[in-house]
């Protein structure tokens, strides 16, 4: 099984009151992630122990430059940010790296499997 892992205690909160549909990643991941997969939303450390928040089916991957998503894609991975230029400030820190408004992301919108 695949899974998306995310390390932020703040984005832990929006995975766990749903709020969080969607994560924009640095660079062109339409090669591992596809529409249709099913993974893992995981919560937890690099190199240590995760927890599992939910089951996901990936219901869209698009790749493109970071200005060209809109305010509603960037709402998707974090409701406190809307603009191109914010979403470039944090995934700066989250990568450790400069990132600009001209670099490649993928965004991989998500939806939860509810068991019955």
């Amino acid at each position: 099984m695949y899974a998306l892992n995310f390390y932020s205690p703040i984005v832990s909160d929006q995975l766990r009151s749903r709020r969080k549909t969607a994560t924009i990643r640095l660079g062109d991941k339409s090669s591992k992630y596809k529409k249709g997969m099913v993974v893992q939303i995981l919560v937890g450390q690099r190199y240590g122990p995760r927890e599992k928040i939910f089951d996901a089916v990936i219901d869209k991957v698009e790749v493109k430059r970071l200005m060209e998503l809109s305010p509603r894609e960037i709402e998707h991975d974090n409701p406190e940010i809307r603009r191109p230029e914010d979403m470039a400030s944090s995934l700066g820190q989250l990568y450790n790296r400069d990132v600009t408004e001209e670099d490649i992301v993928t965004l991989i919108r998500f939806s939860e499997i509810l068991a019955r």
